[in-house]
């Protein structure tokens, strides 16, 4: 019994007792102001669609605040999570109305390409 107790002890200090590799991550693709993730999701998903937050494109912001929520993890206040939640979903929708306009651009040019070749 206690060999089974010792690898439980040594199994959870492993996982807990060292710093995880997402700490040591840094980036040049994304560049939120301070304390983006503690406003409004309005604001967070505004924010991290701007060219300014996010120069590769508002998919790039996704991926950031997607890895802010699995980085805090358990210690993320459930009221917190929703609010991130929804930021996420708000920066899902600019991401596709964008992908949805592009789309209409580009198949307009191709319909009167076309068109004005008959």
């Amino acid at each position: 019994m206690s060999t089974q107790n010792a690898k439980k002890h040594d199994s959870h200090q492993n996982s807990h007792g060292r710093r995880k590799w997402s700490g040591s991550v840094t980036t040049d693709s994304t560049h939120p102001q301070a304390r983006l993730f503690n406003q409004d999701a309005k604001t967070i998903a505004r924010e991290l669609a701007s060219k300014k937050a996010s120069p590769k494109g508002p998919s790039s912001g996704m991926r950031m605040l997607t890895f802010y929520i699995n980085r805090a993890g358990k210690n993320l206040p459930a009221s917190r999570l929703k609010v991130l939640e929804n930021a996420k979903q708000l920066l899902h929708e600019r991401i596709m109305a964008t992908k949805n306009s592009e789309k209409e651009h580009s198949g307009k040019g191709a319909h009167s390409k076309s068109a004005a070749s008959n």
